[in-house]
């Protein structure tokens, strides 16, 4: 069955989201980033789409839906990337890559440098995670109070009550803020999964983020399928 047959989305009165599997040609510790990529880890590149305070704050609006404050620590990945990225001189190897060390976005895979180059631009937050570290069937909707998980190595965890997210039969495992330690991707990755965040009160943003997302990929031979 195609992967997209197991995904059901809630009812939800501003999510607008677009989502699709890739498959890498080999693991993804064997593909190095193109340049072309690393290049639009900076405000000032060339791409189709531009952030700006209205993408800014529909997107808040989406996330805030539910009762979730996308505030402070829990602001919207997009805005991590865009602040991380705001003083960038130079590449530095750092934690997640959204949000490293002096301010730096850092590169940590194919799959996650992609996302996070299209996130930068688009202001849209994406998750991407390994199809095979999660398990069928997986749904959108938003998190009920007291749901939780660790979002990093280091055993941090975020409360997701009221929150967006991916859940999949394990439980939420990736929203628009932070996605779960136990299904990112590794350098064993193979196939992933990617949700944009979008919201209709930007219509049409998702679906021209999503196409140049895809465009990327093939770019770096990746196979995409909605």
């Amino acid at each position: 069955m195609h992967e997209m047959a197991n995904l059901t989305i809630d009812p939800h009165p501003l999510l607008d989201a677009s989502v699709f599997v890739t498959k890498f040609p080999r693991p993804l510790g064997e593909m190095p980033t193109p340049p072309e990529v690393l290049t639009l880890f900076s405000l000032a590149a060339v791409a189709p789409l531009t952030s700006n305070d209205e993408v800014r704050e529909k997107v808040r609006a989406l996330l805030r839906y539910g009762g979730f404050k996308p505030t402070g620590r829990s602001k919207p990945s997009a805005e991590y990337l865009i602040r991380a990225v705001g003083d960038m001189t130079s590449l530095a190897p750092a934690g997640r890559g959204v949000g490293g060390e002096g301010g730096k976005l850092s590169s940590i895979n194919l799959a996650v440098d992609v996302c996070n180059a299209v996130s930068l631009h688009s202001g849209l937050p994406i998750s991407v995670i390994d199809l095979d570290r999660a398990q069928a069937p997986f749904r959108i909707g938003i998190a009920p109070a007291g749901a939780a998980y660790v979002f990093n190595s280091s055993g941090q965890s975020i409360d997701l009550a009221g929150l967006l997210c991916l859940f999949d039969a394990e439980g939420p495992c990736a929203n628009g803020v932070k996605d779960a330690q136990r299904t990112k991707t590794s350098e064993g990755t193979l196939r992933t999964l990617s949700v944009i965040w979008g919201t209709n009160a930007l219509p049409g943003r998702a679906e021209q983020t999503c196409q140049w997302y895809r465009e990327l990929l093939a770019q770096c031979h990746a196979q995409t399928s909605a």
